[in-house]
Parts: structure tokens; C-alpha cells; sequence
């Protein structure tokens, strides 16, 4: 188990050049209003097994690398992950 606590930092923002959207800052006097979905480069592998055993901690980091709600108690967002990232054979 980690103790402490644990940041969920996006490698995108390391990038020099680059906003935590993912998308590039421009020099040019465009509008920053704009929100856009950044959609990680691989989808979850995990097994419902794993995420009924996965800490709350990493549940956060999972669900807000996807944009999705980060809200509610630890079984609530077990629940809302399986059902986001499970195919229905699988959560079974």
C-alpha cells in the first residue's frame, strides 16, 4: 500500500508547448475559450476484479484522465468506472 498522498499528474503538460487540454499554445491572438476532450492514447485494460480491489486514489486518476465525474464515495466511482470502461460481457 502507498501512503501519503498521491498526485495524478498528465505527461501531456511536461511538454513544452502544450496546454493540459493537450493542444497546442498559439502565438497568434486566437480565442482561448474553447474546451475541448482530450482522449488519453490507450483505453483501460483493467478487469472488473481490478477495479473492485483498485484504490480510491487511482480510481480518481482513472476517471479524470477520461474527463469523467470524479465524484461520489469509493464504491460510487467503482460502480461509474466499470460501467464507463467494462464491455457488458465482462461485468458480469
Amino acid at each position: 500500500m502507498m501512503s501519503g498522498s498521491t498526485s495524478c499528474s498528465n505527461i501531456l503538460h511536461t511538454f513544452s508547448g502544450l496546454k493540459p487540454n493537450g493542444h497546442q499554445v498559439s502565438g497568434g491572438g486566437s480565442s482561448d475559450k474553447a474546451c475541448y476532450f482530450q482522449m488519453p492514447l490507450h483505453y483501460p485494460r483493467y478487469r472488473k476484479a481490478d477495479y473492485e480491489t483498485m484504490p480510491e486514489w487511482k480510481l480518481d486518476c482513472l476517471l479524470s484522465q477520461y474527463g469523467l465525474p470524479v465524484t461520489g464515495d469509493v464504491n460510487q466511482k467503482r460502480k461509474f468506472a466499470m460501467g464507463a470502461f467494462l464491455w457488458p460481457s465482462q461485468n458480469e
